[in-house]
């Protein structure tokens, strides 16, 4: 079932969105619910009320650039120091893709506190046997060599490994166990319901930028909030928060986003995400002060539809790449300048690239 936006909409909101959603199931629509920020989110954003909407200068340039006039933007930021959060459709659900993958490790290490598993129990790879797409509710998968626990996590977020995330997921009894690690976190607006072979089979069902997907999403808020509770310590040992957290400075996937935004100096540690006509990158920087700031970033769209990018596929992906570094900018030099006016967001050297 799909479900018209509009009806779920505040007055005065509706008349601003064209997009539908899907719940999980395609069930179960009574317990649907998405905050959609009550002026911004579509093209047809009105620039006259960024003011009324965001009290900063900061907030309202952030909001120019993550408009999502070629579909939709998501962003959360926290800084860990202060507490001090912005966000645009912070709310509103995103494909995670293999932003995922920091939920799983993390789901996982949480079993090693537990002592369920140990970093060095060795686990078989799974692959992918050609399928059909939707010709199951999961993708066949076969067993290829084993690799130790932390092998498999460097793997997955680091070189984003889908056989290696596939490994982990099993062991931890599936989507539903990530889910309930979630939950126990206090994270909701998080839901996982496919394996990364499933999800990679059948991707395109939907354009994320006009449809709002209610499985393998979560909100940029929920994943800000996931990685402030990795960095501070809240859901792991320091010894799982330190595996987690340096697979994360070993990232080497997108670096055309957060990566080509933020010094060196920064010390990014973050994970990326990549399917059908989104792209995404969460992860922490460090401000010159010293502060720590969670992020995530969603970019769905950009091309002018999905028939302009099945013909031009690397400038799409690249549309979304340059988005996603240049909000990363602005929330980089935001956090770390917060006490200059909000004149700077008017300066010249800020354009958007998508």
């Amino acid at each position: 079932m799909r479900l018209n936006l509009k009806n779920l909409l505040p007055v005065g909101a509706a008349a601003m969105l064209a997009l539908s959603a899907v719940s999980p199931a395609q069930a179960n629509t009574d317990n649907f619910e998405l905050a959609f920020d009550s002026a911004l989110g579509t093209k047809e954003r009105a620039p006259e009320r960024f003011e009324a909407v965001y009290e900063t200068g900061f907030e309202q340039y952030l909001a120019r650039v993550a408009d999502g006039d070629k579909g939709r933007i998501g962003v959360a930021a926290i800084d860990l120091s202060t507490g001090k959060e912005v966000s645009i459709l912070g709310d509103q659900r995103f494909p995670m893709a293999s932003t995922s993958k920091v939920a799983i490790a993390a789901t996982y290490l949480a079993g090693v506190d537990q002592g369920r598993w140990t970093l060095t129990s060795e686990f078989p790879v799974l692959i992918p046997v050609r399928s059909a797409r939707f010709s199951s509710a999961s993708a066949p998968v076969r067993e290829g060599n084993y690799l130790p626990a932390h092998k498999l996590i460097e793997l997955m977020i680091s070189k984003s490994s889908n056989v290696s995330t596939d490994a982990l997921l099993r062991v931890v009894g599936g989507p539903q166990a990530v889910n309930a690690f979630m939950r126990r976190a206090g994270i909701r607006d998080f839901e996982l319901t496919r394996n990364i072979a499933t999800l990679v089979r059948d991707d395109g069902e939907y354009d994320p930028a006009t449809t709002i997907d209610m499985r393998d999403s979560a909100s940029p808020r929920a994943m800000a909030g996931l990685l402030a509770s990795i960095y501070q310590g809240r859901l792991l040992s320091n010894s799982s928060r330190n595996v987690l957290l340096d697979a994360m400075a070993k990232t080497t996937t997108g670096k055309r986003r957060i990566r080509s935004a933020v010094p060196d100096h920064s010390n990014l540690l973050h994970k990326t995400g990549t399917l059908n006509r989104t792209a995404s990158d969460i992860g922490i920087f460090q401000t010159p002060d010293g502060r720590s700031i969670a992020i995530a970033i969603y970019v769905t769209g950009q091309s002018l539809s999905s028939q302009h990018e099945a013909a031009n596929k690397r400038q799409a992906r690249r549309m979304r790449d340059a988005r996603i570094a240049d909000i990363a900018r602005v929330l980089y030099d935001g956090f770390s300048n917060p006490n200059q006016s909000q004149q700077i967001w008017t300066n010249s050297e800020y354009r958007t690239g998508g």
